[in-house]
């Protein structure tokens, strides 16, 4: 059994170029994507603002990845919502992912149009509407499988009641959210998740599974303190499985983000249930947030590469130090770091560039040695927030070569 339906990716190869995509230039439109790809087109070729993504960093985070989960022992569901890319999501799989985890129904609705057999959300299912279309999914398809989490008696009687009424014959498998003081969702306290789980276990129509958390929302740097904090809570986490009685042979305890996944292993790995990592943005990494922060760069394995890159065009020089570049928070991402100049398109980069501010469609750079028309590679941080602006995406064979040529072109839907 295939995670993915391939056949529906490869077909994404006979879409249509148009408008609707922006990173595509007038000349691309009319062609497939795969007529596209045929002539080799050049970086050169294309716009700006641009977001490209690199193939051989594709190559090297997805092996990277892989092998250090099975060396830990533990299974991954990578956060398909930071690429939305199908595409993307077989490589993973193919990679050997147990499934794909997503944030909200919308998510859900796109990874079952392309056949995703194993799917987590990382969230509560409360909607009506919503369960009842997980439930026609899940009896139409015996191949299915679907985790869903809840954190109150509360979500776990609206979930009761929506499948009751739907009318479902599978019944919906469910682990029980920790959560913690100033946290995210989840029970706040032991008690509340078990009360929780009693819930769950008494409903006809759900299945207890196991149990489900996030490390990172207690901690947003690798200091000695926030590492102690996340330790912390993942001892909650264990304390919490080893407590209940499930409705499964092999339940689940599942956590870690991109930042922290080194110790959701070790601290996780002898609570005797499968540990499956979440961790997501680690297939486009990032030359910021992610490279400061993931374990893989804070010495507990090989370090994962930037596989994404912004281009954007000099349009105006006001001031002597002063550079309007054509690529604003429209384009690229802003909400971690600011993006970071790495080159100018043939010559070498000036020293002393930095971007200090952002708005719509311009970034504004400070410094000296570029003129307008110069186009610049920027570094950028934080992929959650980069990809949602594309809908489609070139892959550039080598972003570090003097001329990268296209060789693949990324779908996504946000």
């Amino acid at each position: 059994m295939t995670g993915i339906n391939a056949d529906a990716v490869e077909a994404l190869r006979g879409e249509t170029l148009d408008w609707r995509f922006k990173a595509i230039p007038p000349n691309g439109h009319g062609a497939t994507v795969a007529e596209y790809l045929e002539r080799r087109p050049a970086l050169a070729d294309l716009g700006t603002p641009l977001l490209t993504l690199d193939a051989g960093a594709l190559h090297h985070n997805l092996a990277v990845m892989a092998d250090w989960a099975d060396r830990a022992g533990v299974l991954l569901a990578p956060h398909g919502k930071t690429t939305m890319a199908p595409a993307l999501w077989k490589r993973q799989l193919d990679a050997g992912a147990w499934g794909i985890t997503l944030a909200n129904l919308p998510q859900l609705r796109v990874a079952r149009a392309f056949g995703v057999r194993r799917l987590m959300l990382a969230n509560a299912a409360v909607d009506e509407a919503g369960l009842a279309w997980i439930a026609g999914e899940l009896d139409h398809d015996p191949d299915f499988s679907f985790v869903s989490w809840a954190d109150s008696v509360r979500t776990v009687e609206l979930m009761d009641r929506a499948l009751r009424t739907a009318r479902a014959q599978r019944v919906l498998d469910v682990c029980v959210e920790l959560g913690g003081e100033h946290g995210r969702t989840g029970a706040r306290t032991e008690d509340e998740a078990l009360a929780v789980a009693e819930a769950v276990r008494r409903a006809p129509t759900l299945n207890l599974v196991g149990v489900a958390g996030y490390e990172g929302a207690f901690a947003h740097d690798a200091t000695a303190g926030s590492l102690k904090t996340v330790d912390a809570y993942l001892h909650r986490l264990a304390a919490l499985f080893a407590r209940l009685d499930y409705d499964t042979d092999e339940p689940i305890v599942t956590a870690g983000g991109s930042s922290f996944f080194d110790q959701v292993a070790h601290v996780l790995k002898d609570t005797g249930g499968r540990v499956v990592l979440r961790s997501g943005a680690y297939v486009i990494h990032d030359d910021g947030f992610y490279k400061q922060i993931s374990p893989l760069g804070r010495g507990a394995g090989v370090a994962l590469a930037s596989a994404m890159h912004g281009w954007a065009r000099v349009v105006s020089r006001p001031e002597p130090r002063l550079a309007l570049l054509d690529a604003g928070k429209r384009d690229l991402p802003f909400d971690e770091d600011m993006p970071v100049p790495q080159a100018v398109r043939g010559r070498d980069l000036p020293d002393g560039l930095r971007v200090t501010a952002m708005n719509d469609q311009h970034t504004f750079l400070e410094g000296e040695g570029v003129e307008v028309g110069d186009v610049l590679r920027l570094g950028l941080s934080h992929p959650c927030t980069a990809l949602d602006k594309w809908s489609l995406l070139p892959v550039l064979d080598d972003a570090d070569s003097p001329e990268p040529v296209v060789v693949d072109l990324v779908r996504t839907w946000f």
